[in-house]
This record gives C-alpha cells, sequence and structure tokens, in this order.
C-alpha cells in the first residue's frame, strides 16, 4: 500500500499533505483537439454557429475550467493559480479546433492538473457548441506537452522538442 501516495493503509483514500512540500514556481502546457468535419469547421471559421462565437467561449470555458479543476477532481489540491492561457486555433488539413492551455502558479504542489482541465472544458465546449451541426465530432490527444517545477523536475514530451526542432 505505501506505493500508493493517496490510499490509507486502514482503508480508503485520503488527499496528500504537500504542507512540508517547498514552494516553487511551476508551470505546465497541455494540448488536444476537437476533430469537427468539415460543415462543422466551416461555420467554426465563418462564426455562423448558432450557440455563438465557438472559439471565443470555449477559450471562456477552458479558463474557468482550470479555476474549478479541485472542485472536479476529488483528490486534487486546490491552487492558486497566477496564470492561465488557452488559445483555440483551426487547423485546415485536419478540419480540428487546436488547443493549448498554459497554467502557472507559484506553490507546493504543480499544475499539470489545471491545465489539462482547461484543455478539457474548452474541448466539451467546442463539442457542446457544434453538436447541432454534426454528431460525427472527436476529442482527441489531449495530453501534458511540458511542465516545470517540483521535486520531479522538469518534463517536455518528445513531441515538443521534435516542434522546437523543426
Amino acid at each position: 500500500m505505501s506505493d500508493f501516495t493517496h490510499l490509507r493503509a486502514e482503508g480508503g483514500v485520503h488527499m496528500v499533505d504537500v504542507s512540508a512540500k517547498t514552494e516553487t514556481l511551476r508551470s505546465a502546457v497541455a494540448v488536444g483537439s476537437v476533430i469537427l468535419g468539415a460543415d462543422a469547421f466551416e461555420r467554426v471559421r465563418e462564426n455562423t454557429v448558432q450557440k455563438g462565437d465557438v472559439l471565443s467561449i470555449a477559450q471562456i470555458a477552458g479558463i474557468m475550467g482550470a479555476k474549478e479543476t479541485s472542485r472536479l477532481i476529488p483528490l486534487c489540491h486546490q491552487v492558486q493559480i497566477q496564470g492561465v492561457d488557452v488559445n483555440l486555433t483551426l487547423d485546415d488539413e485536419a478540419k480540428a479546433v487546436e488547443i493549448r492551455a498554459f497554467a502557472k502558479s507559484q506553490g507546493p504542489t504543480g499544475v499539470e492538473m489545471e491545465a489539462l482541465t482547461a484543455v478539457s472544458i474548452a474541448a466539451l465546449t467546442v463539442y457542446d457548441m457544434c453538436k447541432s451541426i454534426t454528431k460525427d465530432l472527436r476529442i482527441e490527444g489531449i495530453h501534458l506537452l511540458a511542465k516545470t517545477g517540483g521535486a520531479s523536475g522538469d518534463y517536455l514530451r518528445v513531441e515538443a522538442l521534435a516542434e522546437e526542432a523543426s
């Protein structure tokens, strides 16, 4: 049981105590996409989706999602976020909305979950706003791209290294 940080020896779960951890500057970048198909993609591009401006609303939803992460993920600590940035761009070739979220905090625990939640909520918002156009929507590839700070050190996904090299 000792390998599982959130399980109690006598059974049940608990939130890990991070009060003794060193406060450091921490950041995280997460990415994901929503595959729309040709019709929905054009309507998003032209800003003619019946529910409104998909990209702006999804951007705000992503920011809100990052701020509410600890309320959505049961054992996630409440983090004092110093910054969140969510960007949505259109990928003509894939007929998709690409989502990238950045979260930053000074504290005893990281912001990976906040960045991932921002991408997830933004993607779900795009889906919700486009589902009346088509049901053939796919949320794909939500993952951590990079993180800095904390005891585990920095992380940069291999694909990010390849992007930097090109």
